[in-house]
C-alpha cells in the first residue's frame, strides 16, 4: 500500500512538472466598422465592415519546453466575419495561420503548415494599411501583398533569432506536381533590423502560376477561372510568375513616427499558358509591373488618442501604363488597452491605362472598382483584443 501511494505521489508530480513546461493560449480580435464608399460599380454604398484595423480572429499558440533550450510549438488561427460568422480566407478554417515547429532562443524557429511570406514579415508593418490605416488604407488591390491577403500553403519557414537587431528569414513552398517540381513553387527571403528609434526591412517574394498558388490556395478558390479580383492587375491572371521585391522603414521622435516603403511588383509572362479565361485582355507575353512608394506619419497625441496621414502612389509599366494616387486619414482613440475605436478615410485618384487594358478606374483595396477615376471611402470601426 505504501508503495503504491508513493508511486501515485511521484507520478503526480512528475505530471504536475511536465504541465508547468507547457501551455497553450487562446487569443483573439474582434473589428467590427461601418463604411461608405461614394462609388462602387457606378453607385454609393453603406456597409458592415469586419476585420478592418486587423483582421477578426481568435486562434491558439502553444509551446513546450522539450529541454536544452528547445521548444515545440505551433499556432492555428482562425479568420471570420463578425457580423454574419462566416470563414474568412476563402472558407479555411485556419486560414490566418496553421503551423507547427521547433524554436531554440540561440539560433531561430523552423515551422511547417500555412504561414506569412518574407514581404509581409520584414515590410508589412511598415504599411499604412497594416497600421492604422485598415485595409482599405493598403495599396491598390494589395497588389505586393504588403497587407497580408494571402498566405502561402505547404510552406517550410526558418526565422532567425535576433542578432544585436538584425533578424532574417525565409520561406518555401513545396508546390510541385509530378513531372513538374517547379509549378505552384513559392519562395522568400527577407531581412530586418530594430534598434531604438529605427527600423528597417526587405523582403523579396517568387511565385509559380500566381493565380492558382497564392492568390487562389483557399478551399473556395477556382481550379480553372482567376482568382484574381482586383482589376489593378487582374488581367495579368495568366502571369506565369509573380515576384514582389519590397523594402520599408520607420523611425519615431518624441510622440511622432514617420515610416515609407516601396515595392516593385511583377507579374511575368502573361499569356504565355494559352488559356483564355485567364486572359482575356489577350496578351501574347511580356510583364505587367508595377513601382509603389508610400509616405506616413503618425502622431500620438496624448497616452489615448493617436492620428495619422498617409500617401501612396502606383504606376504600372510594361503591359499598362495606369497610376493611383491615394491618401489616407485615420484618428485612433483607445479606450483601454484592448479597446479602441477609430475614424478613417481614404481617397484614390487613377489614370492611364490598367491590366484589363481599358482607361484605369479607381480601384480602393477590398472595394468593387469605382466607375470612374475617382473613388472616396470613409469607415467607423471598433477593436477589441483578448
Amino acid at each position: 500500500m505504501k508503495k503504491s501511494l508513493l508511486a501515485f505521489a511521484a507520478l503526480s508530480a512528475f505530471a504536475g512538472a511536465a504541465q508547468a513546461q507547457s501551455s497553450v493560449t487562446l487569443y483573439g480580435i474582434v473589428d467590427a466598422g461601418i463604411a461608405y464608399v461614394n462609388n462602387t460599380g457606378g453607385q454609393h454604398r453603406y456597409f458592415t465592415s469586419s476585420g478592418n484595423l486587423q483582421g477578426s480572429r481568435w486562434g491558439l499558440r502553444g509551446t513546450e519546453d522539450l529541454g536544452g533550450g528547445l521548444k515545440a510549438i505551433f499556432v492555428l488561427e482562425n479568420g471570420f466575419n463578425v457580423f454574419n460568422g462566416t470563414l474568412g480566407q476563402g472558407g479555411d478554417e485556419f486560414g490566418r495561420q496553421a503551423y507547427v515547429g521547433l524554436s531554440t532562443a540561440q539560433f531561430g524557429t523552423v515551422t511547417l503548415g500555412r504561414q506569412y511570406d518574407s514581404v509581409v514579415d520584414y515590410t508589412g508593418a511598415f504599411e499604412v494599411g497594416s497600421q492604422w490605416g485598415t485595409f482599405y488604407g493598403a495599396h491598390p488591390g494589395d497588389l505586393d501583398n504588403m497587407n497580408n491577403s494571402n498566405r502561402v500553403n505547404n510552406a517550410i519557414k526558418f526565422t532567425s533569432a535576433n542578432y544585436a537587431g538584425f533578424t532574417f528569414g525565409g520561406l518555401y513552398s513545396l508546390g510541385g506536381q509530378a513531372g513538374q517540381f517547379n509549378r505552384n513553387q513559392i519562395w522568400s527571403l527577407g531581412v530586418g533590423y530594430s534598434q531604438g528609434p529605427l527600423q528597417l526591412g526587405a523582403g523579396y517574394l517568387n511565385v509559380k502560376d500566381p493565380n492558382f498558388s497564392f492568390f487562389g490556395n483557399n478551399a473556395t478558390s477556382s481550379a480553372t477561372a482567376s482568382n484574381m479580383t482586383s482589376r489593378v492587375y487582374s488581367g495579368y491572371a495568366s502571369a506565369h510568375t509573380y515576384q514582389v521585391i519590397s523594402a520599408g522603414g520607420a523611425y519615431t521622435f518624441g510622440a511622432a513616427t514617420v515610416g515609407a516603403t516601396y515595392s516593385n511588383t511583377q507579374f511575368k509572362d502573361v499569356g504565355t499558358d494559352g488559356t483564355a479565361a485567364l486572359n482575356p485582355a489577350g496578351y501574347t507575353g511580356g510583364t505587367g509591373k508595377f513601382h509603389n512608394a508610400e509616405i506616413n506619419f503618425k502622431y500620438q497625441l496624448t497616452p489615448a488618442l493617436l492620428v495619422g496621414a498617409a500617401y501612396d502612389y502606383t504606376k504600372g509599366y510594361g503591359l499598362g501604363d495606369a497610376k493611383y494616387h491615394q491618401g489616407t486619414l485615420g484618428v485612433d482613440y483607445f479606450l483601454s488597452k484592448r479597446t479602441d475605436v477609430y475614424v478613417d478615410g481614404v481617397y484614390q485618384h487613377a489614370s492611364g491605362t490598367d491590366s484589363t487594358n481599358r482607361a484605369a478606374v479607381a480601384s480602393i483595396n477590398s472595394l468593387t472598382s469605382s466607375s470612374t477615376s475617382n473613388q472616396v471611402a470613409a469607415i467607423v470601426g471598433i477593436r477589441h483584443k483578448f
